[in-house]
């Protein structure tokens, strides 16, 4: 059966198409028709399902390249930890309300100095090998939206290496970036911030912020040569790389020769990200960083990044509702027409991730991953989600 989503401005790559419709046929997206052009069928006996769009846009569906939400979701507080799979499959529906319908779940492990537990003790070895399969397994079993791996790989923590390295060779990461959380450089290069920042990480037993400091600065990290095996191997299996909160334009240039990173998350000034594009690479900011108009840490402002013309995605990072509304923003307030601002959370990361020729726009021959998104008193809100051109969430808001 056909369907067709009618009455609706269609949000295209470059323009937006006002009173059309979408001709969705099995899992693609069969046409996009003015109005004028279509003779709505009747709805009883009909081989067309329609859907009225009540004048709403009709955008593609988000691909979020970096989320470390989940973490949040499993857990709640520094000494709860809840079940894994009944959090993923809780957080999944949350997501696709959010207009997520492929999500680069974003994990990674620290080596926890000085703790007794708290927030970082989720990101232990253990823990990552549980939810990295059953990411696996929720994807390949019933689930609503695209789950995806993105292994952030701390070049200090040599405990994980081999077994990032085999899952790298099987094809089982999606996404790879390499990050160092060092303080002193990258995103904790003012220590001031640093300790602001994570404080109250763990729930006691912290040791004084000078001790901890040392130790972390004076740790053996990954050799060279190690990264560069993995980086290879993720070039092998099309695993696009990124590097994590560039500082300088040198540590780009040499994350594109050294490992060929195509990537560059949260560069931490306007000059990294400048010289990110120059060579190349495509830049990555957070949507909450939008919306909150300054990074939470100090770093470089995202809407200075898309003032400037050198930022090309947005992710949610922590925050997914950030994505729907930092698109809004950008266009009520000038900086990106809508089409502009819908690219950055669709096209945009679907060409970093290679798959541009499936996902991430509303043209004809693509997947019918779509959003029906109408504006509420000025709010606009996801009000039907299509994956694969199946309806997956549909919410009716009500007056009374």
């Amino acid at each position: 059966m056909k369907k067709c989503i009618y009455n609706a401005a269609v949000v295209g790559p470059d323009n937006i198409f006002p009173n059309h419709a979408v001709i969705i046929r099995e899992d693609r997206i069969h046409a996009i028709l003015p109005m004028s052009s279509l003779r709505r069928p009747d709805q009883n006996g009909s081989d067309m399902r329609c859907f009225d769009a009540q004048g709403g846009y009709v955008l593609p569906g988000f691909i979020d390249i970096h989320s470390d939400y989940i973490e949040g979701v499993l857990q709640p507080r520094p000494t709860v930890l809840m079940d894994f799979e009944m959090g993923l499959r809780e957080a999944e529906k949350q997501l696709v309300g959010h207009g997520v319908t492929t999500i680069y779940h974003s994990l990674s492990i620290m080596n926890v100095i000085g703790s007794k537990g708290g927030r970082t003790a989720f990101r232990t070895k253990e823990n990552f090998e549980r939810l990295a399969l059953l990411i696996r397994n929720v994807h390949e079993s019933h689930h609503l939206i695209r789950h995806r791996l993105h292994v952030r790989y701390d070049i200090y923590t040599p405990l994980l290496y081999d077994y990032v390295a085999r899952i790298v060779e099987e094809g089982k990461v999606h996404e790879l970036s390499f990050m160092d959380h060092t303080p002193g450089q990258g995103q904790y290069r003012n220590l001031a911030v640093y300790a602001q920042s994570t404080t109250g990480w763990d729930v006691e037993g912290e040791l004084p912020l000078e001790e901890k400091l040392a130790l972390l600065q004076n740790r053996t990290g990954i050799s060279g040569k190690k990264l560069k095996t993995l980086a290879a191997l993720a070039q092998k299996q099309g695993i696009p790389l990124a590097s994590h909160d560039d500082d300088s334009p040198e540590k780009i240039v040499f994350m594109k020769n050294e490992y060929g990173a195509k990537i560059s998350e949260f560069p931490v000034e306007l000059a990294v990200a400048k010289k990110a594009r120059e060579e190349g690479l495509m830049v990555v900011m957070g949507a909450p960083n939008v919306l909150l108009g300054g990074s939470h840490s100090g770093n470089l402002s995202a809407l200075e990044a898309i003032r400037e013309g050198c930022a090309d995605i947005l992710c949610s990072d922590y925050y997914p509702a950030s994505l729907l509304h930092s698109a809004f923003r950008l266009e009520t307030e000038g900086l990106l027409s809508l089409p502009e601002a819908v690219r950055m959370l669709t096209l945009n990361p679907a060409k970093a991730l290679g798959l541009a020729d499936d996902y991430g726009s509303v043209e004809a021959g693509k997947k019918a991953d779509l959003l029906i998104v109408r504006k509420l008193q000025g709010c606009p809100l996801v009000c039907q989600c299509f994956i694969d051109g199946r309806s997956t969430l549909q919410y009716k808001y009500r007056k009374g």
